[in-house]
């Protein structure tokens, strides 16, 4: 049996993952400047920073339709491969409710609601094309993920809230507020959809180090299979610290991945947002 795995642009897999675990991306689309281009293909997080500057407007995201979804399992299924595909979770787009129709005209096919989004999806990706792998059926697969999707524990640090107040998240009082505090919120996937848990205030590299030792210290739940640093145009020397703060905290964790996220958490957060994101073993 040939089990072909693909999951929409919003899971924020490194090109080399998507490479190594043989992933197929459907982009989801953003709406910027009049033009309807395909994520990750067509434009890129720089594009939105630069979009953003010159016109202090969001571009808005939009997910494939049931033709783009029809395409690409057709294209796989007609190569004699059934198919396990991802979304974003079903709280925050109609992209599974539109694969799932386009699962049942084609046939041998199982959709997964990530409940989730970048690499807390990414993860739930990565253990489904782990389990193809292994010979699993796609009826297994998607029960396995399906367990799997509420012990996901994806968060992150935002810099600034601007992003969020422009793309109507936030009201003007609350920008205004964050901004001359210095608040930093922490922004959190629960159940599905992302809320607001807590704020740190200072300055952002600082507040990311607070961020990542408060979400790793003391803990007896965590897989320590692999752990994702995830972030929007963040400095390097940053990452590296994260990178070493996870190894101080948990050195039992197999594989620190680190990743850029693509143009759905840049347009929700902005610049220097960064998360760590892992599965919980219970």
């Amino acid at each position: 049996m040939k089990v072909k795995i693909i999951s929409d642009s919003t899971c924020d897999l490194s090109p080399e993952l998507i490479e190594k675990y043989d992933i197929a991306i459907l982009p989801l689309y953003v709406n910027m400047a009049d033009k309807v281009m395909k994520d990750g293909a067509e434009v890129v997080p720089e594009d939105i920073y630069s979009y953003v500057k010159e016109t202090g407007v969001l571009p808005k995201t939009a997910a494939p339709n049931i033709s783009d979804y029809l395409e690409i399992f057709n294209e796989w299924h007609d190569k004699g491969y059934s198919i396990v595909h991802f979304n974003i979770s079903s709280d925050f787009s109609s992209a599974y409710n539109t694969a799932c129709l386009a699962a049942e005209e084609v046939g041998d096919v199982c959709v997964v609601d990530s409940r989730n989004l970048s690499t807390g999806q990414g993860l739930v990706v990565l253990y489904g094309a782990e389990l193809a792998a292994e010979g699993k059926s796609i009826e297994e697969i998607k029960a396995a993920c399906d367990e799997i999707t509420p012990k996901v524990e994806a968060s992150f640090v935002v810099d600034s809230i601007d992003y969020l107040y422009k793309g109507g998240r936030c009201s003007a009082v609350a920008a205004l507020g964050a901004n001359l505090l210095k608040l930093k919120p922490r922004i959190d996937v629960i159940d599905g959809a992302m809320t607001s848990s807590k704020k740190f205030r200072g300055n952002i590299d600082r507040v990311i180090l607070n961020y990542v030792e408060e979400k790793l210290s003391d803990r007896d739940d965590i897989d320590y299979k692999r752990i994702f640093i995830t972030h929007t145009k963040c400095n390097p020397e940053v990452c590296q610290q994260v990178r070493e703060k996870i190894q101080e905290l948990c050195p039992q964790f197999e594989e620190i991945l680190e990743t850029t996220a693509g143009c759905t958490i840049t347009s929700h957060c902005g610049p220097n947002t960064l998360g760590v994101l892992f599965i919980r073993n219970k």
